[in-house]
C-alpha cells in the first residue's frame, strides 16, 4: 500500500516506499512459486543492495543528527542481515536447502525491516527534517542509487563518506561481474511468469540490450537507453520480419507550439487512400511526460491505426519535461488539436470527422483535450481512445501493489515520472487534466464515446478501468478492453504481439463506427 500519508513523488520516503512495493512483489511471485525463481532473486538482490546503499549514504548520518540513534542502529543491524542472506542466495540455486532457508529468512527480515520504516522511522525522519528537505532528499537517493552496488558487500562500512567511497569502487566492478555472468541482462524483464509467451519474448528481448534502471538516471541519461521500439525490432530481426509497417506516405509538418516555438506533426496516410477528404485521427505519444518521442515505438502504432481505419493519423511531437514541465504538454496537444481542426483540407483531412486518442499519458492528455474543448463550447472529437491512461496522479489501486514490479513500467519509474513532469507544480496532481478520476458527472457527461483499453501487468490498470466505469456511470457509450498477460506500452507492438494487433483493431473499430455515424 501508499504511505499512510501524503508525500510528492519525488520525496525520499514516497522513493523508498516504491522500491519497498517492488520488492514485496517480488517476494509474492516466489512464495506462490511462480516466475523465474533465479532472475526473481537477481532482481532482488540488484535493488536491494542499491537502494540499501542510497538509505545509508543519504538518509541513515542524518538519523544520528535528529536523535533518531537507536532506529539507526536497528536499520543498520537489519541491513547487515540482510546482505548476508543475499550473499548467500547468490552462491547458491534455487532448490537447494540453503538458497530456500536463506530466501525464507530474508522475505521475513525484509518485511520486518518494511514495516518499522514505513510505520515508524519514515514518520518520524518527516517529521524532524520537514516535508521540503525531503524532496531535496529524493533527488540524493536517485542520485545514490545510480552510483551505488548491484551486489551486496557486507564487510563495507554502513554510512557516511567511507561508505560512499567503498560504494563507489564496489560498482563497477559489480557490473563487471554482473556483465561476465550475463546477470546484467536479465535485470530488466518480467519474471514473474504472468507474460504470455510473446509479450515475455519482448521483455526478454529489451533486458538483453543492458538498459541502467531509467528511474534511476537524469532524463537526459533515460532518454538514451533502449526502449520498447528497440525491444520489438530485436524480436522483428530474429524472426525475420521486415518493418516498419508500411504506409501510404509519412510527412512531418512544422506547426506552432502553445509558447510561440514550434513543433512536429507527423502526418500519416493510408496506402489506398483515394480521392476525398479523409477522417483524421490525432494520436498522441505516451512517456510520462518525460521520455520519447513520435521517433520513438509509437510510430508502429499510428502506422497501424492508419493501415485500419483508412483514416490520416496526426501525431504532435508536443514539450516534455523537465524542460517544459506541466501543463506545456497538455497546452502544445490543444494547440495541435486546433491546428488540425482548422487546418484539415490541407493534408486531405476532413475536419467535421475527427478522432483522438494515444498510450499512457497520450491516453490522459486526449481527455483532457476533450474537457477543454468543451469548457470552450467547442465540437467535440467523434470518438476517443484512451489506451493505458494516466487517469490520476495517486497511486490508485491495486494494480499499484500487483504489478508494482511491471516492465517495462515499475511504480518507481511512474513516480519518477511524476517528480520530473510536475517539477515545481506541487498541486499539480489536483488539476483536473491530471486527475481524471475527480470529474463531476457533467465534466464526464460530455465526452465522446470512448474505448479504454487496460492491460495486466501495469501499474496503471486499476485507474484505467476506474475511469472507464466513472463514464459509463455518466452514460458515455464506453467500451472497455482488457489484455492479460500482457505488459504497458504493449499496443505498438502487432509486428510480433497478437494480443497487440486485436488491440488495434478493436481501437480502429471504435473509431470507423463513429466516423460512419457522422456521415
Amino acid at each position: 500500500m501508499p504511505l499512510s500519508y501524503a508525500t510528492l513523488p519525488g520525496d525520499i520516503d514516497h522513493l523508498i516506499a516504491d522500491d519497498h512495493a517492488i520488492v514485496e512483489r517480488q517476494f509474492q511471485h516466489l512464495e506462490a512459486g511462480r516466475g523465474n525463481r533465479r532472475v526473481l532473486v537477481d532482481q532482488i538482490t540488484a535493488e536491494l543492495s542499491m537502494h540499501a546503499f542510497a538509505e545509508e549514504t543519504v538518509i541513515y548520518p542524518i538519523w544520528k543528527e535528529v536523535g533518531m540513534k537507536a532506529e539507526l542502529d536497528d536499520a543498520t543491524q537489519e541491513h547487515q542481515k540482510m546482505k548476508e542472506l543475499l550473499v548467500v542466495l547468490g552462491r547458491t540455486e534455487p532448490g537447494e536447502a540453503e538458497f530456500e532457508q536463506s530466501l525464507t529468512e530474508l522475505i521475513a527480515e525484509v518485511r520486518h525491516h518494511v514495516q518499522d520504516e514505513e510505520n515508524d522511522e519514515l514518520p518520524e525522519f518527516r517529521q524532524k527534517v520537514g516535508a521540503e528537505r525531503m524532496a531535496t532528499l529524493g533527488k540524493d537517493f536517485i542520485t545514490a542509487k545510480r552510483r551505488g552496488p548491484t551486489r551486496p558487500h557486507p564487510k563495507a562500512p554502513s554510512g557516511g563518506i567511507k561508505e560512499k567511497v567503498a560504494g563507489a569502487l564496489a560498482a563497477p566492478l559489480d557490473l563487471a561481474r554482473d556483465a561476465v555472468s550475463g546477470t546484467n541482462k536479465e535485470l530488466a524483464t518480467d519474471p514473474s511468469g504472468l507474460l504470455d509467451p510473446q509479450a515475455q519474448a519482448i521483455v526478454d528481448a529489451h533486458s538483453s540490450l543492458g538498459p541502467l534502471p531509467f528511474e534511476t538516471l537524469t532524463p537526459t541519461e533515460a532518454r538514451k537507453q533502449p526502449g520498447p521500439k528497440d525491444a520489438v525490432q530485436k524480436v522483428m530481426a530474429e524472426r525475420g520480419i521486415e518493418g516498419p509497417e508500411p504506409v501510404g506516405s509519412v510527412e512531418d509538418l512544422e506547426i506552432p507550439d502553445a509558447a510561440g516555438g514550434t513543433m512536429r506533426l507527423r502526418v500519416y496516410k493510408p496506402a489506398n487512400a483515394g480521392t476525398g477528404p479523409l477522417p483524421v485521427i490525432m494520436w498522441i505519444h505516451g512517456g510520462g511526460w518525460v521520455l520519447f518521442t513520435i521517433d520513438d515505438h509509437y510510430d508502429a502504432s499510428c502506422r497501424g491505426l492508419t493501415n485500419k481505419t483508412g483514416a490520416i493519423v496526426v501525431s504532435p511531437d508536443y514539450r516534455r519535461a523537465p524542460e517544459a514541465v506541466f501543463p506545456a504538454s497538455h497546452d502544445d496537444v490543444l494547440t495541435a488539436y486546433h491546428y488540425v481542426l482548422q487546418n484539415a483540407a490541407s493534408f486531405g483531412g476532413d475536419a467535421s470527422r475527427i478522432g483522438i486518442g494515444g498510450e499512457s499519458v497520450g491516453g490522459n492528455m486526449a481527455p483532457a483535450t476533450c474537457l477543454q474543448l468543451a469548457a470552450n463550447g467547442q465540437p467535440m472529437p467523434a470518438a476517443q481512445v484512451c489506451v493505458y491512461p494516466v487517469t490520476t496522479g495517486e497511486q490508485f489501486g491495486e494494480s499499484m501493489e500487483d504489478a508494482a514490479d511491471g516492465r517495462p513500467l515499475n511504480r518507481a519509474l511512474l513516480s519518477w515520472m511524476a517528480m520530473h513532469a510536475f517539477e515545481g507544480k506541487p498541486d499539480a496532481a489536483k488539476d483536473p487534466r491530471i486527475d481524471l478520476l475527480g470529474w463531476s458527472t457533467d465534466q464526464l457527461a460530455g465526452m465522446p464515446p470512448t474505448l479504454v483499453i487496460t492491460d495486466e501487468r501495469d501499474p496503471l490498470r486499476s485507474q484505467g478501468q476506474q475511469f472507464a466505469k466513472n463514464l459509463e456511470a455518466a452514460g458515455v457509450p464506453t467500451t472497455h478492453r482488457y489484455y492479460e498477460g500482457v505488459m504497458h506500452e504493449f499496443f505498438g507492438a502487432s509486428a510480433v504481439l497478437d494480443k497487440a494487433e486485436q488491440a488495434q483493431q478493436e481501437a480502429a473499430r471504435h473509431f470507423t463506427q463513429a466516423f460512419a455515424a457522422t456521415l
